[in-house]
């Protein structure tokens, strides 16, 4: 058992830097933008580029698993992720950053689902629910962490310094995973649906390359409506296309589940806002307050604080009390954190905004463990692998698109009220909030429609 542990630590620690690396730049964008003389719209691709390739790597990695050893899965995924950390630490071109961000990406894309696997084979049926819970709160603290962290470098060094960050652990764990890390589950052959990986990789990043273009060009331009038609063109055929095949990429048979879909879209919605609230408080911090990123950062650490304290507790709470209404609960603290954020003005005090983001933060980590498990329990056990592939990969794809969209209606809305005597950008961020409070109130109507079942499983809807 002790083997177990120490085996379920080391790729805790990919799991947990492979996500922190989510929001690890949010607080350096600025920097970057003044280093490399580009657009915010151009910038956060550091952030959704990296979001969209891990939710591409989501259902391609549940092949993988089967194919080779975990041992071989995790050491490769592990040494790719530090491929890229080393060419984004040494890049002196905006072009060559992106390539070792998104190398990075490839890499954490293997390790976050691998740490299920690893967790549910390799501990005994009454400590599951301990190792999910340490599963959550590395998982919703590393994103929320990941800005404070920065801020802090930021302070004494440069931002190539935040690739070298996760180096050192990450060296550390590929030193010690040949001899520690134990192998999980058989393999067996099992075949890739190369078509529905292309057309969903293809698809996405067109339809996101046109969510970017919106704040740098009118949505009915050319940039920005025949990307969008390609990838919609392409995603379409995509889900046709995994209803037919025999090994599908996503099992899409999960969305005949009611009590998954409520939880899924209600996740997916708060993952806009979770997302792109870390790339807008360091806009707002920076560049609209002119504080540091030290500051900037520290702006979010009372959200973080909050997040490893309930994060163990929510999964519990799902157990003992009644679910829909802590939810709801939950979701009520979310909209009071946006509503109260979207009233920033320019005279507004630090310790506002503070108070605006750890309200939200308590909001968010109320409900996002609970409605994770709710949805996973709403399956039947044979397809809750799939309902789980499912639930991450969009889970991924909507805090990719929730970054694009909230990052291009600041541009957007900045260069429409450009003449007002307020910072223009100010403007962006108050309707970016505005929006968040809207998303989180479909989430609260969504929330009441929630049931908890008394055994595993719901009957599908026909």
């Amino acid at each position: 058992m002790h083997k177990n542990r120490f085996s379920f630590s080391l790729i805790m620690v990919g799991a947990f830097l492979s996500v922190l690396n989510q929001t690890l730049m949010s607080t350096a964008l600025p920097a970057i933008m003044r280093a490399f003389h580009i657009t915010t719209a151009q910038g956060q691709w550091l952030n959704n580029g990296y979001l969209l390739i891990n939710a591409l790597m989501i259902p391609t990695t549940a092949y993988l698993i089967k194919r080779y050893t975990t041992r071989q899965l995790y050491l490769t995924a592990s040494l790719i992720f530090i491929v890229g950390s080393l060419i984004g630490a040494t890049a002196a071109f905006y072009p060559v950053l992106i390539v070792g961000r998104m190398i990075q990406a490839l890499g954490a894309g293997i390790i976050i689902p691998l740490v299920n696997v690893v967790v549910m084979t390799s501990t005994k049926p009454s400590e599951r629910g301990a190792a999910m819970g340490i599963v959550g709160l590395a998982l919703n603290l590393a994103p929320v962490l990941g800005p404070t962290v920065a801020g802090v470098i930021l302070t004494h060094l440069s931002w190539p310094y935040l690739f070298g960050l996760t180096l050192p652990l990450m060296l550390v764990d590929v030193a010690l995973a040949p001899k520690f890390l134990k192998n999980v589950g058989e393999l067996h052959q099992q075949r890739l649906d190369r078509t529905g990986l292309l057309l969903s990789g293809f698809g996405l990043t067109a339809a996101l390359y046109s969510f970017s273009n919106v704040g740098e060009t009118a949505f009915w331009s050319v940039k920005g409506v025949v990307p969008l038609v390609i990838g919609l063109v392409l995603l379409g055929l995509f889900v046709k296309c995994q209803w037919t095949k025999r090994y599908p990429l996503l099992n899409l048979h999960v969305f005949r589940y009611r009590q998954f879909n409520l939880p899924l879209i209600i996740n997916m919605l708060l993952m806009v806002t979770m997302y792109g609230n870390a790339i807008i408080i360091p806009v707002l911090v920076q560049n609209v307050f002119h504080q540091s990123a030290f500051v900037s950062g520290l702006t979010l650490l009372p959200g973080s604080v909050c997040t490893a304290i309930i994060s163990p507790l929510s999964g519990r709470f799902y157990d003992k009390y009644n679910f829909r209404r802590m939810v709801m609960i939950g979701l009520t603290i979310d909209m009071s954190g946006s509503l109260l954020l979207s009233a920033t003005g320019s005279h507004s005090s630090m310790a506002y905004v503070v108070a605006g983001q750890t309200i939200r933060q308590l909001g968010l980590v109320l409900v996002l463990i609970p409605i994770q498990t709710h949805a996973w329990s709403m399956l039947p056990l044979a397809m809750i692998p799939d309902g789980v592939a499912v639930y991450n990969t969009l889970r991924q794809v909507a805090a990719s698109f929730g970054t694009a969209l909230l990052v291009a209606i600041i541009s957007l809305t900045s260069t429409s009220h450009i003449h007002w005597s307020m910072n223009s950008q100010l403007v962006g961020i108050k309707f970016s909030y505005l929006l968040s409070t809207g998303m989180v109130f479909v989430c609260w109507l969504l929330a009441r429609q929630l049931k908890k079942a008394d055994g595993l499983g719901e009957v599908p809807e026909k």
